[in-house]
């Protein structure tokens, strides 16, 4: 288990030092565990803590992944055991853990640079999203595909996904749509592009700086450093995708009801790769989640990211008790039939009560596991 996550210290050329988090699970693409959790969150408290710590850095073990997602695997076995109807109290767990660490990397007051290489999806994006500097690189492919397995962009998407420009939060959130670097810009997920190949002269250069005592001068720092690498490499990040339908996503953004804003993407008669590749996923997903996700952006568009959390928690484990996560899951990943039963044919046939009943929390407020979250 503590080979899961690597952490070293770096010194620097000054009395500071780099704190190095590295996901090492290659063989799942560094999927974020339960056991991963458990051995993140103590390091970064611990780093955050210590004055010779000037700034801390995540990345993923090998070239493939920064981290593909959850462990959803481990998951659908857990809600397999409870039984339709009920949650275990390990998904309870899971989600909550995650939701504490990924709560803590957004309000973190040392800059953590991520290193968004190859894959970032689901729970990898959780940890991505709140980092205070985020880089991308050519091979970055990063996605909230949730919609596949009847669970919905979690990990604060209700928080992020508010944050992007005119209908690209719903849009993303719908289809699962992998974006690369360029795209990641433009949404608000990344704040740097840096090749991949110049990784190792980032790290060098980083302990070089003259690292200082005040966090943010060391925000400061890390940042100037990072746009002088990009400057060097703007020539190399690759055309994105989301800019080119600028026009359908604000149509979307204007739509009152997700019944309306599907038909507008299926309906659209467009041979381009990427984008009927986005069709096909949301024509297969869940018609419930489509529900949940375009209730999910209104209710989060005004809460604070603890209370994201707090909304999202409820609705993970609602999403676990009623059983359309581990069908998709097992559709996918278990069985890899690719074809969910899901309670829903389409997003017309889903009951206002049902996607009611979803944002329903299982606990009072004074109950609720992250009730302490920003406190």
């Amino acid at each position: 288990m503590s080979n899961l996550v690597l952490f070293i210290e770096l010194e620097s050329v000054s009395d500071k030092k780099i704190g190095v988090a590295t996901l090492n699970s290659e063989k799942s693409l560094n999927a974020l565990s339960l056991d991963m959790v458990n051995l993140l969150m103590p390091q970064l408290l611990a780093w955050q803590a210590d004055k010779d710590i000037a700034m801390v850095m995540l990345e993923g073990a090998g070239e493939k992944a920064f981290c593909a997602g959850g462990d959803v695997v481990q998951l659908y076995n857990s809600t397999v055991a409870a039984g339709k109807g009920n949650y275990s109290i390990e998904v309870e767990e899971f989600f909550t853990k995650e939701y504490e660490l990924d709560h803590l990397i957004h309000t973190y007051t040392k800059p953590i640079l991520l290193w968004g290489h190859g894959i970032v999806m689901g729970g990898g994006l959780g940890l991505l999203a709140g980092a205070s500097h985020r880089v991308v690189t050519e091979k970055s492919r990063i996605a909230m595909p949730e919609i596949t397995i009847g669970l919905y962009p979690d990990v604060g998407g209700s928080y992020f996904l508010n944050r992007m420009p005119a209908g690209c939060g719903l849009f993303l959130g719908l289809t699962g749509a992998s974006i690369n670097a360029a795209d990641a810009k433009f949404v608000n997920l990344a704040d740097y592009f840096i090749s991949a190949e110049h990784k190792i002269d980032l790290i060098e250069e980083l302990l070089l700086v003259n690292w200082e005592s005040l966090d943010r001068l060391n925000h400061q720092k890390l940042s100037q450093l990072l746009a002088k690498f990009e400057k060097q490499d703007e020539s190399l990040i690759p055309e994105g995708n989301l800019h080119r339908f600028a026009p359908l996503l604000t149509e979307l953004d204007e739509c009152e009801i997700v019944e309306a804003a599907v038909v507008k993407i299926l309906d659209q008669q467009i041979e381009d790769k990427w984008f009927n590749k986005a069709q096909s996923s949301l024509a297969h997903g869940s018609a419930l989640t489509a529900h949940i996700i375009h209730r999910q952006l209104s209710v989060g568009k005004n809460l604070s990211i603890a209370d994201c959390f707090r909304l999202e928690l409820g609705l993970s484990v609602q999403c676990s008790a009623i059983g359309e996560f581990a069908e998709g899951v097992r559709a996918l990943l278990i069985d890899k039939d690719n074809k969910p039963q899901w309670h829903f044919n389409t997003v017309h046939d889903v009951d206002e009560e049902s996607v009611n009943n979803m944002f329903v929390s299982p606990w009072s407020s004074d109950k609720h596991p992250l009730k302490n979250l920003g406190n």
